[in-house]
């Protein structure tokens, strides 16, 4: 039979924002190539150029594709509670989309329409009376919190899914007792109790510290700042 000749099918940017999604889901970001794209969607490289220029612009626009899905939630007057509430909401978002969490950590890009959540924590932070640089340390401590979670969770269950012994498991199955006695006592029970979703817990004990540290830190500054202004 002859090869198909004429025209490749009309696509869409919501056509290759889709198949892009699926790709991912299925392979990773690795395979995301616009040729391996342009196979997906049943069309040549060519094609998708005139949509996307590229690899990065493709992400971006699968970042805010999803970005601009997510529901913002009702949040609460106390500041340290909005914190802790916008954070838990940033991570239910990207708890189900781990390679988003990569790609956000190891690369320049980010979505416009997510940009609710730093701006909301940081307000927040700024209401608890944190100065405004302290705020967006807090936000950035918070973040990398928050991604290291999702990836360590993310790996834990694709081993799980594996279902092969861990060397993990091996390890502690093993410990001695002398030499690690609290590590021995918890033994073969350290997957479980590691595997215990404590992001909210602890998240509430980052915001709770940040918050007295950094206004501890202000006052500390604004302490400084009135003994230089007597000694001048």
């Amino acid at each position: 039979m002859p090869a198909r000749t004429g025209r490749p099918p009309k696509i869409s940017r919501a056509d290759i924002v889709s198949a892009a999604h699926r790709l991912i889901e299925a392979e990773g970001t690795e395979s995301l190539t616009m040729r391996r794209l342009a196979r997906e969607v049943g069309t040549t490289p060519m094609a998708l150029y005139h949509h996307v220029h590229d690899k990065e612009e493709l992400l971006l626009l699968l970042l805010d594709d999803y970005a601009a899905a997510m529901p913002r939630p009702e949040l609460p007057d106390e500041p340290g509670e909005r914190m802790a509430a916008a954070a838990i909401a940033m991570h239910e978002a990207l708890a189900g989309v781990p390679w988003i969490v990569d790609v956000l950590r190891a690369d320049d890009l980010l979505s416009v329409n997510a940009l609710w959540y730093p701006e909301t924590i940081i307000d927040a932070a700024v209401r608890a009376g944190l100065p405004l640089e302290r705020a967006v340390a807090a936000y950035r401590i918070i973040w990398h919190y928050t991604a290291g979670e999702i990836t360590a969770r993310a790996a834990a269950l694709r081993r799980r899914e594996e279902g092969r012994p861990t060397y993990r498991r091996q390890v502690f199955g093993a410990l001695d007792a002398e030499a690690l006695p609290r590590l021995a006592e918890v033994g073969g029970r350290w997957e479980e109790l590691t595997a215990r979703d404590t992001y909210g817990e602890g998240l509430r004990a980052l915001v709770a510290g940040l918050l007295i540290n950094g206004l501890a830190t202000g006052r500390s500054s604004v302490k400084r700042s009135g003994s230089d202004d007597q000694m001048d």
